[in-house]
């Protein structure tokens, strides 16, 4: 526990020096034009506010008050002195946090905050730490308190969450290959590539943190593909580098339309359906523009009233 928490301290510089190196590297092998500059440090200012005064402004008292409460009541005791207490908090927040992770796609109340980060129009290592300054108010840990339910220690939990999260700053690169067998069971960055991309064909998949074997289990895995270079940001690019307005675009869009909802149904709809989700009529939701798009791509059925209509010879005109 002691070499972990001595991982974790010194994490934060070891990410920052890791996305600037890799900047150099690139802006030197492509030319500096190539490299997003301004993004990389609105990357910057997002990480650094959200570890500093919002650490302290935000903090997640609360919701660890509430995993205390989940475990004093658990229905199962681990022993967390053998290795099998250890594997089962691990198994047990990947499978929390993939459920977190996919409802932050398809649940608009938490897209707001996780589409900050997936903002960046380039993927490269700062991306990886663009959170959003809002997650500790939208109750994403909710999702975390099946684990202390189920005799997790809430301190293991949040540790391995982080350690989690840490994992996957090194798969938001561009230059790593496919990793052999290794993409059965590991999040990749060929998988997490697609998880990035805007793309129809690659839109909401591969939620999982370390793992990759939830998504496999639930449908929810798509393999990058050598014919579909993947095109980084959201469906709708946001452009601006302004961070306020790449840090509350989402949340102001959804109040402009929590005010104009005019039953309890669409205002609810809002809030809890997919982004795009439109209260009367087709949206813009992930599966109305697969049904668009596959309308589209097919083709006009043939007709079944002939080109040419012969006229019969009449032999008695004749």
């Amino acid at each position: 526990m002691n070499a972990l928490l001595l991982i974790l301290k010194i994490s934060v510089t070891v990410v920052l020096v890791a996305s600037i190196a890799e900047a150099l590297v690139l802006s030197l092998r492509n030319g500096c034009r190539s490299y997003d500059w301004k993004a990389s440090g609105v990357s910057v200012v997002d990480f650094l506010v959200r570890e500093y005064p919002l650490r302290w402004l935000l903090p997640l008292a609360f919701w660890t008050g509430a995993m205390d409460w989940f475990y004093a009541h658990r229905l199962f005791t681990l022993p967390m002195d053998h290795w099998t207490g250890w594997a089962a908090c691990f198994i047990g927040q990947e499978f929390c946090y993939y459920w977190y992770h996919r409802a932050a796609h398809r649940v608009r109340w938490f897209w707001c905050t996780h589409a900050i980060h997936h903002s960046p129009n380039q993927l490269n290592l700062s991306a990886a730490y663009r959170f959003g300054w809002t997650g500790r108010l939208t109750g994403t840990l909710a999702f975390f308190m099946l684990a202390p339910l189920l005799g997790m220690p809430p301190k293991v939990i949040l540790l391995m969450l982080t350690l989690n999260l840490l994992y996957q700053f090194w798969i938001h690169a561009t230059w790593i290959p496919r990793l052999g067998p290794l993409e059965w069971f590991l999040n990749t960055p060929s998988a997490h590539r697609v998880h990035h991309a805007s793309n129809l064909e690659y839109l909401d998949g591969n939620y999982g943190g370390v793992l990759i074997v939830f998504d496999r289990l639930f449908g929810t895995y798509i393999p990058e593909r050598a014919d579909l270079p993947c095109r980084y940001g959201l469906v709708n690019p946001i452009t601006t580098n302004n961070i306020l307005e790449i840090e509350f675009t989402h949340w102001r869009s959804l109040f402009r339309d929590l005010a104009s909802a005019r039953s309890v149904r669409a205002f609810v709809g809002y809030l809890v359906k997919p982004p795009g989700w439109k209260p009367d009529g087709p949206g813009d939701t992930t599966e109305e523009l697969r049904r668009r798009a596959a309308l589209q791509a097919t083709p006009p059925a043939p007709s079944t009233t002939p080109d040419f209509i012969p006229v019969q010879y009449n032999k008695e005109l004749s």
